[in-house]
Parts: structure tokens; sequence; C-alpha cells
């Protein structure tokens, strides 16, 4: 054997290594999740209760559904920071139709999943076809949203004319809060995809080495604006299922829920980079956000100083992320 061979034991390692980080991260994060429930369990008074946890469940959802799409989208090596006035603009497009433009509330809901495709996908196209940077392309939809939803109802909630649907999209089934059990089949359908498909594969591959991936075949524009196209529509299902929970669309709702989404996959182990990442990372991140929020809430934490929490928070684990990054990159050259 020469210097330059290696055992398949060696390569069974070499590939090993970087899959055991991920394994790390995330028995790190049930580690952290289990911690903060037994601090907040003898701290935080209800903290346990069943009425508690329910709630906490909505809450994970509001920030999960969207994660499943955005973390396909940091897999591929883009961003998008569009996702709260997105999701705010939704509620209000869908009470709109439902309430003044006489579409009813099937059609109302159909309206607005087409529309946050749509919003999403152009997005996509202004990445793939003029190579704007995905951060600027969404910080334009993050400001038309916004500024549109807030136009359309003077700043004012658009009440939602009764309906069986919308209270069951806003209540529960079984028990179980409806958007968590929205959250969850999601979970499992993008688990599905990111892992099993080509486009998944895809996905990986562009963010890994996108020039790369181009040369293997690889449609680059085709995967971004689909990648966009599915966070726009994420988007439009939280803020289906938020009207319905609160009765109403506000243009001014989900303020900075993008930065809890982008927090979370970070937090979960997908790199910033690109090129890798796992649901169930994202799923464990969305996890560990909901807790920190919710003990934040019941200890009396003042506001602005959860802010403050959630900052360092993010940045905390932005740095972990490079770190893991850059020892993973330094096992692989070895």
């Amino acid at each position: 054997m020469t210097a330059t061979q290696t055992t398949p034991q060696q390569r069974r390692g070499r590939v090993g290594r970087p899959f055991a980080g991920r394994s790390l991260n995330e028995i790190g994060l049930i580690a952290a999740i289990v911690v903060l429930y037994v601090v907040l369990g003898s701290t935080a008074a209800g903290f346990l209760s069943l009425d508690n946890q329910l709630g906490m469940l909505r809450d994970a959802a509001t920030v999960g559904i969207a994660a499943w799409g955005v973390t396909l989208v940091i897999i591929a090596g883009e961003i998008d920071i569009s996702i709260g006035p997105a999701v705010a603009f939704s509620s209000v497009l869908v009470a709109k139709g439902a309430a003044e433009w006489g579409l009813g509330i099937p059609l109302a809901v159909l309206l607005t999943l087409v529309a946050g495709a749509a919003w999403g996908a152009l997005a996509g196209w202004l990445r793939a076809r003029f190579d704007v940077p995905s951060f600027i392309a969404t910080l334009g939809i993050w400001s038309a949203l916004g500024g549109l939803g807030l136009y359309l109802t003077d700043a004012l909630p658009v009440v939602l004319p009764e309906s069986g649907l919308m209270d069951t999209l806003g209540g529960s089934i079984l028990g179980i809060p409806t958007p968590a059990i929205v959250m969850v089949v999601l979970f499992f359908v993008f688990a599905y995809i990111a892992r099993y498909t080509g486009y998944g594969r895809s996905v990986y591959a562009v963010g890994g080495n996108a020039p790369a991936a181009r040369m293997a075949g690889i449609n680059l524009s085709r995967v971004r604006v689909l990648l966009f196209a599915t966070t726009g529509l994420l988007s439009a299902i939280t803020g289906v299922l938020l009207a319905a929970r609160l009765g109403s669309g506000n243009g001014g709702a989900a303020s900075g829920l993008e930065f809890d989404v982008i927090a979370a996959v970070v937090i979960g182990g997908t790199a910033l980079a690109g090129g890798r990442g796992t649901m169930l990372g994202t799923l464990l991140g969305v996890g560990f956000i909901t807790v920190i929020s919710n003990g934040l809430v019941l200890l009396g934490v003042n506001s602005f100083l959860q802010n403050v929490v959630r900052g360092v928070i993010i940045v905390a684990a932005v740095l972990v992320n490079v770190i893991i990054t850059k020892r993973a990159r330094a096992t692989r050259e070895t």
C-alpha cells in the first residue's frame, strides 16, 4: 500500500466524522433543552402546566413551519429575511379576501397560499436571473410586504368572518393545537425531501460548491426559484394559521419573526456558508428558542431585555457554528 492509499476503515472514518459532529451538536441541544426544563420547571411558576406546554407548541409552530424552508435556503448558501412581514401580510390577505373581497374562506386561503409562493418565486428569480444577492432580494420583499400590510389595513386588525375551518385551524384537534400538527407533518415532509430526493441532494450540492454543482448538470436557477417559492408558501401557511388563531389579520403581527427563524436554523447546526444542516437540528433549534422565549416571559423579564438575550443567543450560535465548520473543514482536509 502506498502512502497515498487509504484503507476502507480510514475512508469510513473520514466520512463519519462530519456526521459525528452533527450528532454532537444535536445531542448538545437535547441536553440544553433538558437543563432548561429542569431550571424553568423549578423557578418559573406554571412552566410545566399542560396549558403552558400546549401554548409552547403553538409558538413553536409559528417559528418551525417557516424554519423548514429556511433550513434548505441556508443549506444552499442563501438567506431569506422576509419571513416576518410575509407572515403578517398573509394574515391580512386571507382576512381581506374573506371579509371584504367576498371570496369566502376557502378561496381566500387559496389566494394567500398562491400569492406566498409567487412573491417567494420573485425573490428566487431575482437571485437566479440577475444574480441579486438573496439578502437584498428578500430585504426588498420584507420592505414591500411590510408596507403593504400596514397600508391595506391602516395598521388596524381586519376581523375574520365566522368559519368552522378557521376555528379548526386556530384551535386544536384531539387536544393538540392544529398549528403544531401542521408543523410536525411538514417536518417529516421536508426531512424526507432533504435526505431522500434528488432535489434535496441538489440543494446540498449548490450550497457546498455552486460552480461544481452547475458543471454536474444541476439547474441552479430552478433550485433557487423553488427554494424561495417554498419559503414564501410556508410563510403564507404560517400567516393563515396566525390569522385563524388571532381571529383577524394584522399587518403588524409577527414582528421580528425572521430573526427567531434564522436563529433556530443556525442554532440547529446549519452552516451559514451552506452545504451542511439537518431538519432534526432545526427542530431542536426551534424547541430551544421556544423554551427560552417562554421561560423569559414567565420569569417576568423585561421585554426589551428579552431581545438582548435573543441577540446574545444568535451571536453565540453563529460563533459556535463557525468554529464547528472550520474544524469540520480541517478534518476533511487531513
